[in-house]
């Protein structure tokens, strides 16, 4: 699976929670939430360092990444790409 963040949503990111160069910001599946792919589960994000990849990208030298323990919450997708919505100036999940 491939992972994508634009460059207006990985900044949203590094504003928010402070990242610099060379941290790691880890998307899980967590329980509860709305929009989520599975109903009843949706993203949530953790500053962490990668223990088993599933599939991660660098933007702005910040690796974003999801761990092989949630690939299950993507199975049948082939991508999921984060933006940043103009409206609400917050991230958006979309699956492909």
């Amino acid at each position: 699976m491939q992972l994508t963040i634009s460059n207006e949503a990985a900044q949203w990111y590094q504003e928010e929670l402070d990242l610099e160069e060379n941290d790691s910001l880890r998307f899980h599946v967590r329980y509860g939430g709305v929009g989520g792919l599975v109903p009843g589960f949706s993203i949530g994000v953790n500053m962490e360092e990668p223990e088993a990849i599933y599939t991660s990208c660098e933007v702005n030298k910040i690796t974003f990444f999801i761990e092989e323990s949630d690939a299950w919450y993507f199975d049948g997708k082939k991508s999921l790409n984060v933006t940043l919505d103009e409206e609400t100036l917050e991230p958006t999940f979309t699956y492909e």
